[in-house]
């Protein structure tokens, strides 16, 4: 069973940090995708895709990320969400999935479309102008 938890969401103005944490059960983390998505409140099945990071540490990010959000692999079972100069559009709960993407010859991308079959609970973020 592969599991996931977010935490290190919150509230912030706009062009605030905030850094999000994904903890990743061991049988998950050193063979899975990893991805971030936002899904708004009252559209928990609506996800829009944020950063992903493959198995070999490479990021791949959605346009509304790049520049400002930096995705990362600690070594320990986290994957991190580093979100610099956060916008009110940022505003959202944030989701960790996990998919065994390389098994269906998939790209590592952060497309909601892809089967990310584990997800997490979601932690908030709230950014105010």
């Amino acid at each position: 069973q592969v599991q996931l938890l977010e935490s290190g969401g919150g509230s912030v103005q706009s062009g605030g940090t905030l850094r999000l944490s994904c903890a990743v059960s061991a049988n998950a983390y050193s063979t899975y995708c990893i991805g971030w998505f936002r899904g708004a409140p009252g559209s928990e099945h609506e996800h829009e895709g944020v950063a992903a990071i493959d198995t070999n540490g490479a990021p791949s990010y959605a346009d509304s990320a790049k520049g400002r959000f930096t995705i990362s692999r600690d070594g320990k079972n986290i994957v991190a969400l580093e979100m610099n100069s956060l916008k009110p559009e940022d505003t959202g709960i944030y989701y960790c999935a996990a998919g065994d993407l390389r098994h269906y010859g998939l790209e590592c991308t952060p497309r909601p479309t892809l089967p990310f079959g584990y997800w997490g609970q979601g932690t908030q973020v709230n950014v105010s102008s």
